[in-house]
């Protein structure tokens, strides 16, 4: 389906060669495409192209570049022995549109025995075209397996390996050491706090639901299970 006037995708032809001759302000683009029909708001314009000022250029117009060894960005990607480029764009093979970095995100941590078929060739286009993605996803799966072997050796293995790969999951990784004592009884520890998480954010849900409508005695009866001295009362 072709996108409508009122999304930056209907001009992405135009927005991206404009981006490529350094028009980059998204006053002056908001203002061109405004004169060619554009009936969408300053904001939704604003968020198309902030990726592309994050990559330093649009999207459809990334290539691959070599770095110089010495720069930072280079060692950095040669340290988790990844090439030394500027990734490409990461097509669902489904719909033909950007994946999204919140799809891309939520898929990176699931299995792929809960996926479904569309998932899974999500999952496949982002590995064939990233090799970040396919690190920090066997990060993600080690990580997850993690819990139920419960090794401390692995652990520690997960932590070096996540720490010294030069890709966001080496943030995570010093989080964790920064706790390690927690994350060691986490993984050898049958206990979990979930079910009690689970309670706070149902209480949380109803709370906000019954907001400025119900008495506390409405939300006891919704929180707390049935009370057989309940049925007999008058």
């Amino acid at each position: 389906m072709e996108p409508k006037a009122c999304t930056p995708a209907h001009f992405e032809a135009l927005l991206s060669r404009r981006f490529t001759e350094g028009a980059t302000s998204v006053r002056l683009l908001f203002g061109e495409i405004k004169q060619q029909g554009y009936t969408g708001s300053y904001s939704h314009l604003a968020r198309f192209i902030a990726p592309w000022k994050d990559a330093g250029r649009p999207l459809d117009f990334i290539v691959e570049t070599p770095l110089d060894p010495a720069s930072p960005a280079s060692s950095s990607s040669s340290a988790c022995g990844l090439p030394a480029a500027t990734p490409a764009p990461r097509i669902d093979p489904t719909t033909g549109r950007h994946i999204s970095p919140l799809t891309a995100a939520a898929l990176c941590v699931k299995p792929r025995g809960q996926m479904t078929s569309r998932q899974l060739a999500v999952v496949d286009a982002l590995k064939a075209g990233s090799e970040e993605f396919t690190t920090m996803r066997q990060l993600a799966m080690r990580f997850r397996a993690l819990f139920r072997g419960g090794s401390l050796e692995k652990l520690d293995e997960w932590l070096r390996d996540a720490f010294s790969c030069g890709i966001y999951m080496r943030r995570f990784a010093k989080t964790l050491r920064q706790d390690k004592c927690a994350v060691q009884n986490a993984v050898t520890d049958p206990w979990s706090n979930g079910q009690t998480e689970g309670q706070i954010n149902r209480l949380k849900t109803l709370k906000r639901s019954m907001y400025g409508q119900a008495s506390i005695e409405l939300l006891r009866a919704r929180m707390l299970p049935l009370q057989e001295c309940d049925l007999h009362r008058e």
